[in-house]
C-alpha cells in the first residue's frame, strides 16, 4: 500500500522568505551606511536604524507580496464553492479560506511594521539613536507631523489594518476581490513617494515605479500562495498554476520594462559601476533575469508534469521564491541608497514641481504639437485596446461599431493625457478642467458603448471559472445594483464635481502633487463609466430603469452640472493660486481669467457627449415602445381582443342609458 503524503505547514516557509528579504536588505544597506549618511549629511543613528530600517522595509515588501498574492489566489486562482449561476454569495473553499486568513495575517504584519517605521524614519533623518525616540510620544508626534515618509508609513499601517480585519471576517468570494484591491492600495502611498517622485522627470519615475511595484508583489505573492497550496496538498493546483503562469509572464515583462525606464531616469549606463546605487540595480537586474529563466522552466518543464509529479513544481518554486526574496531585499535598499547626482542640477521651479518644462501656453491650435507619453493610464488604455481586439477576433460576428467605440475611448485617453493638453493639466486650471471633462464625460461614453462585458461573456466558455463567470457575477452583484441605482449613480457622479471644485483646499492639495493627478484621473474615468453605463450601456444591467426614466434622470442631472460651471465662472477667488504662481510660468498667465475659462468649459463641455447620450436613449425608447406594442398586439391576439370588446360593450351600455 502506498504511503500517504502528509500536508506541510506553510508558515515556516513564509517566515524564511521574509527573513531572507530582511537580512539581504539590512546587510547591503549596512555595508553602504557610511556613504548614505555622508550624502544625507546626518550623524550615524546607530545600527538599529541603519540595519533595521531597510530590513523592516524588505520584510514589509515580502509581507505585502504575501497579502496581494493570497487574495489574488482566493479570488482568481482557485474557485469558491459555487452553488448558483454566478459567484455572488459563493462561500470560499477550505483552501480559499486559508489563503484569505493568510492574507489577513500578512497585512497585520505590514500594519505593525508601518507603525514601527515611524520612529525608525525619524531616527534616520535626524541622526538620533532609535532608543532615544522610540519610547517618546513627542518624537512620534514630531515624525507624523513633519516627516513625509513617516506620514506615508502611517497611512500604509492604517490601510493594512483595514485589510487585515477584512481578511479575518470575510468568508465569501466577492470580498476577496475587494481585499485584493485593498492590498494593492496598501502599498500605493509608498509607490507615490521616494526617489522616483522627486526631481526632474518624476512623472515618469512615479508611474513606472507603480507598474514595477504592483507587479512585483503580484508575481512574488501569488507564487508564495501557490507553493503553500501545493505544500498542503490542495486541489486544483494544475489549473491554478496555469492561470498564474500567464500572470507571471506579463508581470516579468512589466517589471523589466518599468525597471529600465525607472533606472534610466536616475543613472546613465556609464555610471552603473561608479555608484553603489548602480551596483544594486545591476544585481537586481541579474536576479530578475534568473527569475525569468525559472519562469520559463516552469512553463516548459514543470507545468506539463504537474498532474504526475507536483513535487517538481514545489522544488523549483521554493528556489524561485528564495531568489525573489533576495531580489526584494535588494530593491528595499534602493530607497535608502543615494542615487547619482542629477543630470541637470539647475532645475527650474516648474521642472521640480511638474517633472518637465512648459515654454508656451496651451491654445486650441497647438495642443497636438507637443507630446510626452503618460506611462500609467495611457499604457492601460493601449493594453485594454489590444485585449479587446484579441477577444473580438474570438467572437464571430462581433459588431464593428462596438469595436470602434472602444478603440475611440482608449485612443482618447492616450491623446488627452500624452499630448500638450495632458502636460498643461497640472499648470492651468482651464486645461485641468478640459482633461477632467474629457475623462469623465467623453471617454466613458465611448467605452460603455463598446460593451466590453458582453464581449468577455461571449469570448469565454460558459460553466467554467474564467473571466466570463467573473463578468457575469460582477453584473449581477449587489455592489453594481447599488452604484447604478439612479439616485446613487447621480450622486456619485455629481458630488465629485462639488467636492473637488467648491471645496478649494482639496483641489489645491490634489493639483499640487503627481499622486493627486493619478488619483483624480482614475476617479474621473471610473465614476463616469458607472454613470453612463447605467444610462446607455449595451452591457446587461439587471434592474435597469426604462429609457424614459433614464432620460428623466439625465434631465435632472443637467442643471446640477451646469450650476457648478456657472459657480466657477462667477468665482473671484483663485483656486490653488499659491501653487500656480510657484510654477513661474514664462507667459505669466492671468490666473483668474484662466479659471473663468475653466468654469465655462465645465459648463459647456457636456454638449458633445450628451448628443450621443440623447441619441442612444431616444433609440432605446423607440425600441421599448415597439416592444410594448408588439406585446400588446400579441396579447390581443391570444385573448381574441377581449379587452377591446369589453371596452366597446361598456360604451354601448353607457349610450343606452
Amino acid at each position: 500500500m502506498a504511503k500517504m503524503r502528509a500536508a506541510k505547514a506553510a508558515w515556516p516557509f513564509y517566515l524564511a522568505a521574509v527573513l531572507v528579504a530582511a537580512v539581504v536588505a539590512g546587510a547591503v544597506s549596512q555595508a553602504m551606511a557610511g556613504e548614505s549618511l555622508a550624502a544625507l549629511g546626518i550623524p550615524d543613528p546607530g545600527w538599529p536604524t541603519t540595519f533595521g530600517l531597510p530590513a523592516l522595509r524588505g520584510a514589509a515588501w515580502m509581507l505585502a507580496a504575501l497579502t496581494v498574492g493570497s487574495f489574488l489566489f482566493s479570488a482568481f486562482l482557485i474557485p469558491p464553492r459555487q452553488e448558483g449561476r454566478d459567484l455572488n454569495g459563493a462561500a470560499l473553499s477550505v483552501d480559499g479560506h486559508i489563503a484569505s486568513r493568510t492574507g489577513a495575517s500578512a497585512a497585520a504584519g505590514v500594519a505593525l511594521i508601518g507603525l514601527v517605521m515611524i520612529p525608525l524614519v525619524l531616527s534616520d533623518v535626524s541622526g538620533q539613536p532609535l532608543s532615544s525616540v522610540f519610547f517618546q510620544a513627542a518624537a512620534w508626534s514630531t515624525a507624523v507631523e513633519q516627516v513625509q515618509e513617516a506620514q506615508v508609513w502611517l497611512i500604509v499601517a492604517g490601510v493594512a489594518a483595514v485589510v487585515a480585519v477584512g481578511g479575518r471576517v470575510a468568508t465569501h468570494w466577492w470580498p476577496q476581490v475587494a481585499l485584493l484591491l485593498g492590498a494593492v492600495a496598501m502599498v500605493m502611498p509608498v509607490a507615490l513617494t521616494g526617489h522616483s517622485a522627486a526631481g526632474g522627470n518624476h512623472d515618469y519615475g512615479t508611474n513606472s515605479y507603480i507598474w514595477h511595484l504592483v507587479f512585483a508583489l503580484v508575481w512574488v505573492g501569488a507564487l508564495m500562495a501557490l507553493l503553500a497550496h501545493g505544500r498542503r496538498l490542495g486541489p486544483g493546483l494544475e489549473a491554478a498554476v496555469r492561470r498564474y503562469s500567464a500572470v507571471a509572464l506579463f508581470a516579468f515583462a512589466v517589471m523589466a520594462v518599468s525597471g529600465v525606464v525607472n533606472a534610466a531616469i536616475r543613472i546613465r549606463i556609464s555610471e552603473l559601476a561608479q555608484y553603489h546605487y548602480g551596483w544594486v540595480l545591476m544585481a537586481k537586474f541579474v536576479g530578475l533575469l534568473v527569475l525569468g529563466a525559472m519562469g520559463y522552466a516552469h512553463r516548459r518543464a514543470t507545468i506539463p508534469r504537474l498532474a504526475t509529479d507536483p513535487r517538481a513544481f514545489r522544488r523549483l518554486a521554493a528556489v524561485e521564491i528564495a531568489v525573489m526574496a533576495a531580489v526584494t531585499g535588494l530593491a528595499a535598499t534602493l530607497g535608502r541608497t543615494p542615487p547619482p547626482p542629477p543630470r541637470v542640477t539647475d532645475l527650474s521651479a516648474m521642472e521640480v514641481k511638474l517633472g518637465y518644462a512648459l515654454t508656451e501656453p496651451l491654445t486650441p491650435a497647438n495642443w497636438l504639437t507637443l507630446w510626452r507619453p503618460e506611462l500609467l493610464y495611457s499604457v492601460i488604455a493601449l493594453l485594454l485596446a489590444a485585449y479587446y481586439l484579441h477577444l473580438a477576433r474570438r467572437v464571430p460576428g462581433w459588431q464593428a461599431s462596438r469595436t470602434a467605440w472602444w478603440l475611440a475611448g482608449c485612443g482618447t485617453v492616450v491623446v488627452t493625457l500624452s499630448s500638450r493638453l495632458g502636460m498643461h493639466m497640472a499648470a492651468s486650471y482651464s486645461a485641468h478642467m478640459t482633461v477632467h471633462m474629457v475623462l469623465s464625460m467623453v471617454v466613458p461614453v465611448f467605452l460603455v458603448l463598446g460593451a466590453p462585458l458582453t464581449l468577455v461573456r461571449e469570448a469565454y466558455p460558459a460553466g467554467e471559472f474564467n473571466p466570463r463567470l467573473w463578468a457575469e457575477s460582477f453584473q449581477h452583484s449587489r455592489f453594481v445594483r447599488v452604484v447604478t441605482f439612479p439616485p446613487v449613480n447621480l450622486a456619485q457622479f455629481i458630488v465629485l464635481f462639488y467636492v473637488m471644485y467648491v471645496f478649494l483646499p482639496l483641489y489645491e492639495l490634489m493639483i499640487s502633487e503627481h499622486a493627486g493627478h493619478v488619483i483624480m484621473n482614475g476617479i474621473f474615468m471610473v465614476s463616469g463609466y458607472f454613470y453612463f453605463w447605467e444610462l446607455i450601456g449595451p452591457d446587461e444591467l439587471p434592474h435597469r430603469s426604462s429609457a424614459k426614466v433614464r432620460l428623466a434622470w439625465l434631465w435632472v442631472s443637467m442643471p446640477i452640472h451646469l450650476f457648478m460651471g456657472v459657480y466657477l465662472m462667477q468665482l473671484n477667488v483663485i483656486a490653488a493660486e499659491d501653487f500656480y504662481r510657484s510654477l513661474e510660468l514664462p507667459w505669466n498667465p492671468d490666473l483668474l481669467a484662466d479659471q473663468k475659462v475653466g468654469g465655462g468649459i465645465g459648463w459647456a463641455s457636456g454638449s458633445f457627449p450628451l448628443v450621443i447620450v440623447f441619441g442612444v436613449l431616444f433609440r432605446d425608447w423607440l425600441r421599448e415602445d415597439r416592444a410594448d406594442s408588439r406585446d400588446s398586439d400579441r396579447r390581443a391576439e391570444e385573448t381574441d381582443d377581449e379587452e377591446w370588446r369589453r371596452y366597446n360593450e361598456m360604451l354601448a351600455q353607457y349610450n343606452r342609458k
